[in-house]
């Protein structure tokens, strides 16, 4: 790669996220208060929680590649899960404060001031953010960073939500709507509510150590299965640990083999399957052919003793 190196790219395009964060904080903080729109105070609050998540996923993402030590030997991927529940007990609190203020305007006839503000405003950040996807779009190109990426998606949203305030505030004084700027900041505040649940989820799925899906484990099982001297797969595990994946489990080889050579065999499997799963940490434990073990799912066989590929067990 020519160039900036991949992480400087990855921290500038990190920093740049901050930079646009603190911009449209302030910039919102002021439309808020001036048009006491609902709606522009949603948009405020998804600003704030993208400059903490933003600074939450810089840390996480600098302590996951942190290498692995003596007090962490799988390494110290699942701060980003926990960077990221962090950021979700934020989006929930200011989902619902978003919420119950829209609910009260409703119900108070209350109406926005300084419509072309606001407005402004809001048109400032799109541009802003426009900018920033791009730059974005350009580091993710360059060095195909699943944080960056994840961050994308996020600021994609944004545009949504300054389209959303634009029409509430439009609706509201130049149409006379009087309902539209709370029913607009009550859907942002639902819109905000359902990224905290998708985030959690896939941050407890992390933590909770959940098997890969079940195409990828079979890509795994079918590039395991090419070598001709092993003689099928069980008591396969698999888990994601930030950008990190691990790997175990049993093959069946033949009973004679001697440990030399069953070794070699061991060193030619786990090559292949590192260049079709950069990155992937496995460990192989080899069997004589037949051996079972006793202890439930440890004993299901995932590769038939012929070689050819079957799903996982429960997957059909």
């Amino acid at each position: 790669m020519s160039g900036a190196s991949a992480p400087s790219l990855n921290r500038s395009a990190a920093f740049a996220s901050i930079a646009v964060a603190l911009l449209l904080v302030a910039l919102k903080g002021y439309a808020a208060w001036s048009t006491g729109s609902t709606a522009m105070l949603g948009s405020l609050a998804d600003t704030a929680l993208d400059l903490v998540a933003s600074l939450a996923t810089l840390a996480g993402v600098w302590i996951a590649a942190q290498p692995s030590d003596e007090n962490h030997r799988f390494g110290h991927g699942k701060a980003e899960a926990l960077a990221a529940m962090v950021q979700v007990v934020l989006i929930s609190i200011s989902a619902l404060g978003i919420a119950a203020r829209a609910v009260e305007q409703f119900f108070a006839g209350g109406r926005t001031q300084a419509a072309g503000e606001g407005i402004g405003v809001s048109a400032v950040a799109m541009v802003a953010t426009l900018a920033l996807l791009a730059w974005q779009r350009h580091v993710i190109r360059r060095t195909g960073s699943l944080a960056i990426a994840t961050d994308h998606v996020h600021y994609q949203s944004d545009l949504l939500l300054n389209l959303g305030v634009i029409a509430a505030l439009a609706l509201d004084q130049y149409a006379g709507l009087a309902g539209a700027d709370p029913v607009f900041g009550l859907a942002i505040a639902l819109w905000l509510a359902w990224g905290a649940w998708s985030a959690s989820r896939q941050a407890v799925e992390q933590l909770m150590d959940r098997e890969w899906p079940e195409a990828k484990k079979a890509h795994f099982l079918e590039v395991v299965a090419r070598h001709p001297q092993l003689k099928g797969v069980h008591d396969l595990r698999t888990r994601t640990s930030g950008d990190r994946d691990f790997v175990q489990f049993h093959v069946w080889v033949d009973p004679q083999m001697t440990v030399r050579a069953a070794h070699r065999v061991m060193d030619e499997v786990e090559a292949k399957l590192r260049a079709e799963f950069p990155g992937v940490e496995i460990l192989i434990h080899p069997d004589p052919e037949g051996l079972v073990d006793e202890e439930g799912p440890a004993a299901e066989d995932v590769m038939p003793h012929d070689g050819a590929v079957s799903p996982p067990p429960g997957t059909g």
